[in-house]
């Protein structure tokens, strides 16, 4: 089986729901193969990766160690592969769902800030409180 490459995310630090994917998937990060960066923040340089601020709020970005930037759904797949979740990963990964997969993400990127207002809150309390439980 072939080695994966480190894998960094980036992500809106602003949206609620983001936060709540982001903690979660750190609690998964037991092989250190993710790192995140918030595209609000002063580690986000746009002209070292490649793309602006706006084009990250609006697809989610990812770029492995390499510098190779991945665009869309393949990031969820690939992500969720490096946090020992294949389920997700085989799901995320599926040919047949990509272009649900697609058109679900753009519908949320461009509505991130009212659905996060909405299951925002809930999705952070529910990762705060299995993270306090022990749970992986």
């Amino acid at each position: 089986m072939k080695a994966l490459e480190k894998l960094t995310l980036f992500y809106d630090g602003a949206c609620p729901l983001c936060q709540a994917e982001i903690q979660f998937l750190s609690r998964r990060n037991q092989a250190r193969l993710l790192d995140f960066v918030d595209i609000n923040s002063e580690h986000f340089d746009s002209a070292k990766i490649g793309i602006s601020c706006e084009q990250a709020l609006a697809a989610m970005y990812g770029q492995y160690e390499n510098g190779v930037l991945i665009q869309g759904v393949t990031v969820f797949s690939e992500a969720y592969r490096r946090a020992d979740l294949p389920f997700l990963a085989w799901v995320f990964s599926r040919k047949s769902l990509q272009s649900i997969w697609q058109l679900a993400y753009r519908f949320f990127a461009k509505n991130r800030h009212a659905i996060s207002r909405i299951l925002g809150p809930t999705a952070l309390r529910l990762v705060k409180a299995t993270a306090s439980k022990g749970a992986p």
